[in-house]
Order: C-alpha cells, then structure tokens, then sequence
C-alpha cells in the first residue's frame, strides 16, 4: 500500500519598488516569481509533531491543524525550496502557505485562497510580531500587488515586454535592523524616503503607459535614495553598477536591504541572459529573470 502523501506549493516574491517609504504611508509594489516554488509533502509519522512558535513554518502547520480541530494525528513534513532564505523573496511566507495546502490536503479538506491567507498571515503575525502581510498577498497572486499601510491591497497588471532579472548578492538580509536604521535617523531621512514614495509612483505610472525607459531610470534612482539612508551594502552597488553597464533599463537593492537581493530592468531576453552573466561573474550566488 502506497503512504499517503499530502502536497502544497506556493511561489516566491519581489519587492520591485518601495521598500522602507512604506512603512511612513507611501506605497509598494510587490511581484509574484511564479517560477521560483516552494513545495511542502505531509506524511503520516510515528511521533506528534514538537511545535517552535518563534519559526514560521512550525505555526503554520499549528494553525492549519488548529483549524482542522485535528489535535492526535502525528505527521511529518518536508520542504524542498527554490526559495532562498533571508533575501527579501518571501521565502517565510510561502513555505507557510505551501505547508498549510498541504495539510490540508493531506486530511483531504479543500481550502480557498481567503482561508489561506487568514491562516498564513495568523502564522506570520506569531512568527514575525507585525507583517504587513504584502508576502502572504503576494505569495498567492498571480498579478502584481501595491500595498498602501492603514490604505490596503490593489491587484496592479503588467503588460510590459520587458524582463526583470534578480540576483542573489549571497548576503542575508537584516530587515528589522534596517528598519531601525531608517528609524532612528528618521528626520534626516524623511526626504529620501518622501522621494522613495515619488519615484515608487512614477513606476507604477509607467507600468500602466509602458514606458519601459521611466520604469528602469524611476528604479536606478531609488537605488540612490536607498543608499543614501543606508541600507543598501556593497555587494548590492557592486552588482547594480554592473547590471547598469550591461544594457539594464534600470537596477536597484529590493527588499529590507543589508543584504539581500538587487534587481534590474532588462528590455530583450538575451539583454537578461547577459545581464545574469555578468552578475554571476562579480559574485551574485544565483540569478533568475521574470518576464513582465
């Protein structure tokens, strides 16, 4: 007799614009990366599962069971990622969705996305404190997702032939540390971030023009205010600069930064391919490209 096994997948995330000007009321615009998967296999176990509420993963499973009333089933999981951790690709948040789809499918109870997204962001919120939950959202869309704090969440559609290349600098990212950062210099900061919010506009204004041009010159400038309060690392200009030089429309830190992710604008397939090459050659530890 074959074991039962019970299967969830979720996708990974960007953050494209943004970052840090949205905690102080400005907006954000999040991509999902359909291609970069997380997936989840539940199976039956001999021991009850030990639960760790400071790991996002273990309160997933938690609040699936919890809600499923399903307390003396021992089961056990594994987690086969694409999705690295700490660089700002939500990488907690899918692995919370993928665990709790396959929960759920492993006790053969159907779940909507609504439910999903309740039980994740009950995770995140015991994991992670205060989450917005932009990854939780964007980890379950299909479109682009903006993000306005105390505003909400809009479905955003990009149509732009063009592609976005993220690269790995390799270097976890320190959000909280980075957010404090911002925070204790605040008033120094307020017109990097003010100017953050602007240019995180003018993308969104030019995604619905398709004006590729402003897209990618809107992002290399955020990359300027982002260093300029001082979340942005070396590593991450080093591979702007270099993305920049071969051809990018546009490239920039994403994410909390300290670490983390850059990425660029490309205009052709083989203007990505080439762009990936270059990054991987000055230390980028993985590179993948998203069609827009």
């Amino acid at each position: 007799m074959t074991k039962k096994i019970g299967i969830g997948k979720a996708h990974s995330k960007i953050i494209l614009m943004g970052e840090h000007s949205v905690v102080y009321g400005f907006p954000a615009i999040a991509l999902p990366l359909k291609d970069i998967e997380v997936t989840c296999l539940i199976q039956e176990a001999k021991e009850k599962l030990q639960f760790d509420f400071y790991d996002t993963l273990s309160t997933a499973i938690y609040s699936a069971l919890d809600f499923l009333q399903i307390k003396d089933k021992p089961i056990s999981y594994e987690i086969i990622s694409q999705v690295p951790q700490k660089r700002g690709m939500g990488s907690s948040a899918a692995v919370s969705i993928a665990a709790i789809r396959a929960v759920f499918d492993y006790f053969d109870q159907p779940i909507n996305d609504a439910l999903l997204e309740v039980l994740v962001n009950k995770a995140e919120i015991i994991a992670h404190t205060n989450p917005s939950g932009l990854d939780a959202k964007t980890c379950l869309s299909d479109h682009a997702i903006t993000f306005i704090r105390n505003v909400g969440f809009e479905s955003l559609t990009i149509n732009l032939d063009a592609y976005l290349v993220i690269a790995d600098t390799g270097i976890h990212g320190h959000t909280r540390e980075a957010v404090d950062k911002v925070a204790k210099f605040e008033e120094s900061n307020l017109p990097h971030l003010t100017c953050l919010g602007q240019l995180t506009e003018e993308v969104y204004r030019a995604i619905i023009s398709k004006d590729r041009e402003a897209m990618g010159r809107a992002m290399t400038q955020a990359h300027q205010e982002l260093k300029a309060i001082g979340v942005s690392i070396e590593q991450s200009d080093l591979l702007v600069q270099e993305a920049l030089a071969h051809q990018a429309l546009g490239a920039k830190m994403s994410g909390g930064g300290l670490g983390g992710c850059i990425i660029a604008l490309a205009a052709t397939a083989k203007d990505a391919d080439t762009i990936c090459e270059k990054l991987l050659e000055k230390g980028a530890v993985n590179t993948w490209i998203q069609k827009l």
